[in-house]
């Protein structure tokens, strides 16, 4: 039977309620895509609803025009705006105790610190299973995973043009040319002398006025030609992304950051090819729901039924939404 010490369980539930703002804080700070929509204010909570919905616009107003005197004006019906629909995605790490442990650390102090111990191991474990799932195309855990940058910019064109994402299919209907991100499909691994000018064809293809990338997240391969092709004295640091704790130089206007390293994204065809995601984060948010943002599921109330144990639940649910494809891209190269 269960170890019914509730004082026990009441400290792990408060232990984890007491955290949850630091634990979302630390995850937020542990990837560089959502410390940059962080600093944009594009993580909002949601409140209910069986999806998430991303307004979008995605076609002019046909009414449009120049008129003379008394021409007459077009005020046809105009159907310009629709809705990406994201699923809601869960993860859970469950932290678990037994009686016996209840019974060698029975001083309240002492059980503070195993929980704090425990609890550590299970923030980091969330923010590794958030951060994949970013970088994911949503077919994880059987499709459960959180819908990423995989899914919202493919390796190739022919994969933007063919590919659902969002519950849109972009070769469908008046929003095929809107709701594809830009990949030209897989070209060589960029080196110091090629590398500028990738950067330079890809950004052309993703500015529109003042909408333009502003986050390049690259992995090691593409980080280390990028930075061989700068001077000394070109390199521009952006001390706000260093205060988070990502290494990161200008290119344009925007930061490229490394988000590679030890346990960065991985590369899908292996460690020899590289990766850089060109983003517009204005277009992308992190869609957490607010009672679902790193707190204690079920406190007090889960014992195990065959066991002297009892556990409590990090929960998180949410994904990551996007409401402008179009302007997202991605070097996708070959080893």
């Amino acid at each position: 039977m269960a170890f019914p010490n509730t004082s026990v369980t009441d400290i792990i539930a408060t232990t984890i309620e007491s955290r949850n703002k630091k634990i979302a804080d630390n995850v937020t700070k542990n990837n560089a895509l959502l410390a940059r929509l962080n600093q944009r204010g594009n993580i909002k909570t949601i409140s209910g609803g069986s999806t998430i919905l991303e307004e979008l616009s995605f076609a002019e107003n046909g009414n449009g025009a120049a008129y003379s005197g008394y021409d007459l004006l077009s005020v046809a019906a105009q159907d310009v705006i629709s809705a990406a629909q994201f699923q809601i995605k869960q993860y859970a790490v469950p932290v678990v105790i037994s009686g016996l442990e209840q019974l060698q650390n029975s001083g309240k102090e002492q059980m503070i610190d195993l929980m704090e111990s425990r609890l550590s191991v299970a923030e980091g474990t969330m923010a590794n299973l958030l951060s994949q799932g970013i970088y994911g195309d949503g077919t994880a855990f059987a499709g459960k995973s959180i819908t990423g940058l995989d899914a919202a910019n493919p390796i190739t064109a022919t994969a933007s043009q063919a590919t659902a994402y969002g519950g849109i299919t972009p070769a469908t209907g008046t929003i095929t040319t809107f709701w594809r991100s830009y990949c030209e499909g897989s070209i060589a691994l960029p080196t110091s002398a090629t590398v500028q000018g990738i950067f330079n064809r890809f950004w052309s293809n993703l500015v529109r006025g003042s909408d333009r990338p502003d986050l390049i997240i690259v992995d090691n391969n593409v980080w280390a030609a990028f930075m061989a092709s700068l001077q000394t004295i070109q390199r521009i640091t952006d001390p706000n992304e260093a205060k988070l704790g990502f290494p990161s130089v200008k290119y344009m206007d925007a930061d490229v950051v490394l988000d590679g390293g030890i346990g960065g994204f991985a590369y899908t065809n292996g460690t020899t090819g590289g990766t850089a995601y060109f983003l517009n984060t204005k277009y992308l948010k992190w869609r957490p729901h607010k009672d679902r943002n790193m707190v204690s599921l079920s406190p007090n109330r889960r014992y195990s039924v065959n066991q002297d144990a009892e556990v409590a639940i990090l929960a998180w649910a949410g994904n990551l939404t996007c409401s402008g494809r179009k302007f997202q891209g991605r070097v996708h190269t070959l080893p």
